[in-house]
């Protein structure tokens, strides 16, 4: 009873991976809006690239987020003693063909 999986689990990993996308759009979308805000605030039409450059700059920190997330998880799943085998196998190019 204590391996079994939850009944969820495929949807919410399935979630979790179209979250970085929805994630980076909705990023974007909030600098263009601050960037129409300020424009509406200053009347200086350029303002609105000070928006899409925060929101550019939103999507790629949720990126980096999520590879370190995932680095981590890789890194415990290395640590696993069911892989303890393979930790010093480095496959040589040559050698595969």
């Amino acid at each position: 009873m204590a391996n079994e999986e939850p009944k969820f689990k495929k949807i919410v990993n399935a979630a979790d991976g179209a979250s970085l996308g929805i994630s980076m759009a909705v990023a974007v979308l909030m600098g263009v809006g601050i960037g129409i805000g300020l424009q509406k605030l200053t009347g200086a039409w350029w303002t609105i690239f000070i928006g899409v450059f925060i929101g550019i700059g939103a999507a790629i920190s949720n990126v980096y987020k999520a590879y370190i997330k995932q680095k981590a998880s890789l890194d415990e799943l290395a640590k696993d003693p069911r892989y303890k085998h393979k930790a010093g196998y480095q496959e040589d190019e040559d050698e595969k063909y």
